[in-house]
Formats: C-alpha cells, structure tokens, sequence
C-alpha cells in the first residue's frame, strides 16, 4: 500500500516524530498549498493541529503523501481515481498483506533471538 518503489529521488525520511508542512514539502517534492488541498480530498490524510491551526505531519502521513504523490504524478491518476485506490479492497489486501509479512518477521525474529540466548 505505502510502496515508496517511485520516490526514489525523494530524500529519505529523518526519524522525527513530527514535521511541519515546509518541512513534509521538502521530503515529498510537492509545495504547502497542495498539500492542504490533499488533506480535502484524501480523508486517511489527516496531520494534527496544534495552535494557531498549524500542521504537523507524522511519518505514516509522509508515507501517505508519498503515495498520493506518486499515483498522481508518476501513475498518471487523478484524484478521484488515487482515493479510490488508497480506500477501495486492493489497498485493503496490502495493508493485510504487509501485517501478515510483519508478523512473520516478528516469529522469525523472535526464534533467532530464543536461538541466541541458548
């Protein structure tokens, strides 16, 4: 669902908690005021508010833009067509998917680490 397979010019993403939405511009090549308009037609796309109404972003909502980014600019999408993506069943069955994968590597992970302290 959150493939970042197209971004790979983008720069990577630092491990912060929260970014504001200069800051978001910058690691997803898009500029603020279309990143306010992504938050009107993409519901999942939701930062939190502080004061002042400003924004700031957490890493699954880079993630998201990411994805958004590259439906619509690489894939050729238009915005109607991209939400139905990230909300219709295929977006569903990766999500599922990916925790399926994430928890196999977790099984994985935790056998090894039993092997090691043996």
């Amino acid at each position: 669902m959150l493939d970042q397979g197209n971004n790979t010019e983008l720069p990577p993403i630092p491990a912060k908690r929260y970014f504001t939405i200069g800051e978001v511009g910058e690691l997803c090549g898009v500029k603020p005021h279309v990143l306010r308009y992504w938050e009107q037609e993409f519901p999942a796309l939701n930062p939190v508010k502080r004061r002042g109404n400003r924004r700031y972003y957490q890493r699954h909502d880079v993630l998201m833009i990411r994805q958004i980014r590259a439906l619509l600019y690489d894939e050729g999408f238009t915005i109607t067509g991209a939400r139905a993506r990230l909300e219709g069943p295929q977006a569903r069955v990766e999500a599922s998917m990916s925790h399926q994968i994430v928890h196999q590597v977790r099984l994985e992970l935790e056998e090894v680490l039993a092997l090691l302290r043996r």
